[in-house]
């Protein structure tokens, strides 16, 4: 089973944020309350580990192009 990280929501100006970690099923819904406390929290996308193929290092489209595609001016 996945971890999820969750932050709170400040409830008003200056209110810190808090951040835990719950592990749940990919089939869960996102928690909408801290457990404990009851408090408004959201999911936090956090960046993950991927697969990349090829020996160029970078991700290709079928056009040749980079993952950002052709209209950035980058390529």
């Amino acid at each position: 089973m996945p971890t999820y990280v969750y932050e709170t929501i400040p409830q008003f100006e200056g209110e810190p944020t808090k951040r835990f970690e719950v592990r749940q099923s990919m089939k869960d819904n996102a928690l909408t309350q801290h457990p404990d406390s009851g408090q408004p929290v959201r999911r936090v996308p956090i960046g993950g580990t991927g697969m990349m193929g090829g020996s160029s290092g970078g991700s290709q489209t079928s056009s040749g192009g980079g993952s950002c595609g052709t209209g950035c001016g980058c390529h």
